[in-house]
């Protein structure tokens, strides 16, 4: 139980869920078949949004989140327009562009504070632990601490938007928008035969990515307690991709397995921090020689299915194996 509820690991699990919800950011978007490399942008328009209202204006935290997101959903829509024209590398370049764009204005901006950033922003955990000793539970429960059940409330509120951002994705994929997602991703010229309007849907996916990119910026500003350029350089848009691309693009698991795995993977490697990044490099490489289409497809979730719903076999008194029936 001590080895559970240590500090670090606490924190890691956070960062995790974190991660997580920003892979389903990128699925969003990639689920037209649109190579975006803005989501830390929008996550960095979202951290600042939030952490501004609750600094400057009093704003709640549970208020100030949604409006991050809202912030960069509208700023979604100044870039969305034009960008979303473009394809492949091009509309990749574009958005890297505008990724770098926001972060030198950030850079630049006395409210943001410029290279120093932003720091003392209101902590979730503290907030949390607060509002548990506010009921009476000062002294802890069975031994845990106060500030160790703010900390488990905050991993359990994220877990919480990770399971609905997850319902949402999964339900998405099966509606009449997410099989008109496939349809352009799959071929966009056929689709727009077909009578869809690619445009409206990619704009869609572009404001939905954006909008929950600009949600995990404001949960993270609010639980690292500081937030700066730096945070959302060039770095942080690769690596959210690398969310996908090692995970998979095609479902939304793959995203997730793939923030697992990257967030986890730098903690792991922390003995050889001089070949990180060499070690990076070759896994992304064997990835693209044998796994190009990720660790998780819609293939491999069908085989896993069919392996938990294949019916055990029993063998007949005549010798001849039959399948059992439920």
């Amino acid at each position: 139980m001590e080895f559970l509820l240590n500090p670090y690991y606490m924190q890691l699990i956070t960062f995790i869920i974190i991660n997580a919800i920003l892979g389903i950011s990128i699925y969003l978007t990639l689920s037209t078949g649109q190579l975006s490399l803005g989501n830390a942008g929008f996550m960095s328009v979202g951290a600042y949004t939030s952490a501004l209202l609750t600094l400057k204006a009093g704003v709640p935290l549970y208020a100030a989140v949604p409006l991050g997101g809202a912030a960069a959903c509208l700023l979604a829509a100044i870039i969305g327009i034009p960008t979303t024209r473009l394809r492949g590398i091009y509309l990749a370049i574009a958005t890297l562009g505008f990724g770098e764009v926001v972060r030198v204005i950030i850079l630049n901006l006395k409210i943001t504070n410029g290279a120093l950033g932003l720091s003392s922003i209101p902590s979730m955990g503290v907030m949390l632990s607060k509002g548990i000793a506010a009921f009476g539970l000062a002294g802890g429960i069975g031994g845990i601490g106060v500030r160790q059940l703010g900390s488990i409330a905050v991993i359990l509120i994220l877990a919480l938007i990770l399971g609905f951002l997850i319902f949402f994705a999964l339900r998405l994929s099966t509606s009449r928008l997410g099989r008109a997602f496939a349809a352009i991703k799959a071929d966009e010229h056929a689709a727009e035969v077909s009578g869809i309007d690619t445009r409206y849907y990619k704009l869609l996916a572009f404001f939905m990515g954006a909008f929950v990119a600009g949600i995990a910026g404001g949960l993270a500003a609010h639980i690292t307690f500081y937030i700066g350029p730096k945070d959302f350089a060039y770095h942080r848009a690769v690596e959210i991709l690398l969310f996908a691309v090692l995970g998979g693009s095609d479902v939304v698991w793959g995203p997730i397995l793939g923030a697992v795995l990257l967030t986890v993977l730098p903690e792991v490697l922390r003995f050889a921090t001089e070949y990180r990044e060499m070690i990076y490099g070759a896994i992304l490489v064997l990835m693209m020689a044998f796994r190009p289409q990720g660790l998780i497809s819609e293939s491999t979730l069908a085989l896993w299915r069919a392996k938990l719903t294949r019916q055990p076999k029993i063998a007949g008194q005549d010798g001849v194996t039959r399948r059992t029936t439920p």
